[in-house]
């Protein structure tokens, strides 16, 4: 199956009530539709340094930053399809780079045990592994998801992600979905994805109903709670930086 395998764009996120997040939808309905696959459950793996460099830097909201996961939009087999994700943004702009490889391939890969795969953006992939040294996968994180495109054709797409789940056990896109929850308690979180501006339709909506985006990260979310309690007074030593 054809796939995208590399974005370019801004993510703009809000947190919504259920309630604020049903006004949305209706008014959005004329100009928006929900794609194919309905609400889906979507799995990370999220990969870090054993201190958490990635994840701490990211945090710190500097002007680049990048993170790789596993993603799968299902519960998987072992050598299911899995997508491998390097994610970077810089000013704002977010860029996606992606392959999909069987999940034991991907995983072995990842760890060491196997060459890159003869691709470019296998390569970008490497690349972040060599430079930051060993890293494996850290954070299960999972959230059930509703995507909107827009019936005009153009890349605006909008989603709703609530459930959104996070664990450091059971680390495998093949195990069901359990964990801490991540999402203040009564809040949705809205991503407006786009490549250039928000529709003026949108902008009225987000205005009238008073919606203001967010800084919000779900592996952020998922560090500051399960695992930063935990290294409060912890010395890390690392001189590099990115």
């Amino acid at each position: 199956m054809a796939y995208q395998n590399t974005f370019r764009r801004y993510e703009i996120k809000y947190l919504l009530t259920p309630e604020q997040k049903q006004k949305i939808m209706a008014r959005m309905a004329a100009y928006m539709q929900p794609d194919q696959y309905g609400r889906t459950v979507i799995r990370n793996l999220y990969y870090d340094t054993d201190n958490y460099r990635l994840i701490r830097h990211s945090i710190e909201k500097p002007v680049y930053k990048e993170k790789l996961r596993l993603r799968s939009y299902r519960q998987i087999t072992p050598d299911a399809p899995v997508f491998v994700e390097l994610k970077k943004k810089f000013q704002g702009v977010v860029y996606k780079r992606r392959i999909a490889l069987p999940q034991q391939q991907a995983l072995s890969w990842l760890s060491g045990k196997l060459t890159a795969p003869p691709c470019q953006i296998a390569e970008e992939i490497q690349h972040f592994c060599r430079y930051y040294g060993r890293v494996q996968p850290k954070v299960f994180l999972s959230y059930e998801r509703e995507a909107w495109y827009c019936l005009d054709g153009s890349d605006f797409r909008v989603t709703f992600d609530d459930n959104i789940l996070c664990r450091q056990q059971d680390l495998s896109l093949c195990s069901g979905v359990w964990g801490e929850p991540v999402l203040p308690k009564g809040k949705v979180l809205m991503e407006v994805k786009t490549s250039g501006g928000i529709p003026l339709w949108m902008v009225g909506i987000l205005s009238e109903e008073h919606i203001y985006k967010t800084s919000f990260s779900k592996y952020g979310a998922a560090y500051e709670k399960l695992i930063f309690p935990h290294l409060k007074g912890a010395i890390f030593h690392d001189s590099r930086t990115v």
